[in-house]
């Protein structure tokens, strides 16, 4: 049973702990079927690389999508900022809208971004999503689109249940966080929430368990009119690949600035 395995005494000092607000951005990309190995390196590191060369991101994860979905979704880039100031300046980047034209949607046929306020708790490696327990595990991420009338009391409480599930699971479970979709180019879904799973094992048993499905059923099915789910590794195998890239791409930038 998934909450015989819940530290209790965890779970409560996580509760109770003192928050602070903090800004979701996620970007899934649909790449073309074509995609090389090259261009999907090529793509993956730019993205990667650019939370150095525009201000406020915190934390950042991106990797390819595990499973089909629906939405033929590929890719996915999630990052954090401290406020919404920045995620604005983000987007209006001159050099993030280069590398979205030259390095995303040349391989891409579309994309999907969320955004969305939500809280952590008030220390360092929370906020900022370091230290070990973030080097690996599995990103969730799951859309919600809920039926129109319904964006007031049914929905937050359908999303705070799921919220008193997931705290109760602090041996699955490093983070989540859950709030109202505000991005002005994607409305298709209403709400975001985004987990990190310490493992791939971990995911599976939260997403099996009878608890999860039981306030899926319960609590979503009746008032959701669509969603979405998927999700993607975070491995210190990846995280090495990603920081080689990185070195790479700083290499490549002060050599263009020798020539300059």
């Amino acid at each position: 049973m998934l909450l015989a395995a819940a530290n209790d005494d965890l779970s409560s000092n996580l509760s109770s702990a003192k928050k602070r607000k903090v800004v979701e951005h996620l970007c899934l990309l649909k790449a073309k079927d074509e995609l090389s190995e090259e261009e999907e390196n090529d793509m993956l590191d730019h993205l990667y690389t650019t939370q150095y060369q525009t201000g406020g991101v915190v934390a950042i994860s991106l990797g390819r999508i595990s499973d089909p979905n629906p939405e033929r979704l590929t890719h996915a880039l999630y990052m954090r900022f401290q406020r919404k100031e920045s995620l604005d300046k983000f987007y209006e980047s001159p050099f993030y809208l280069k590398i979205l034209k030259e390095h995303v949607m040349t391989y891409c046929h579309g994309l999907i971004n969320v955004d969305y306020e939500s809280e952590v708790d008030d220390e360092m490696l929370s906020i900022f999503r370091k230290g070990e327990e973030f080097n690996q595990g599995v990103e969730f991420v799951l859309l919600i689109s809920f039926n129109n009338g319904v964006l007031g009391n049914l929905a937050e409480h359908a999303l705070a249940s799921l919220a008193s599930l997931m705290l109760e699971a602090p041996s699955l479970i490093v983070q989540f966080t859950h709030g109202l979709n505000f991005s002005p180019s994607s409305k298709e879904y209403t709400h975001g929430v985004i987990v990190r799973f310490r493992s791939v094992e971990a995911f599976e048993i939260f997403i099996g368990s009878k608890e999860y499905k039981d306030v899926w059923r319960s609590e979503f099915d009746p008032i959701v009119q669509k969603y979405l789910s998927l999700h993607y590794s975070v491995d210190p195998v990846g995280t090495e690949i990603m920081d080689m890239l990185l070195v790479r791409r700083v290499m490549n930038l002060l050599e263009a600035r020798d020539l300059d």
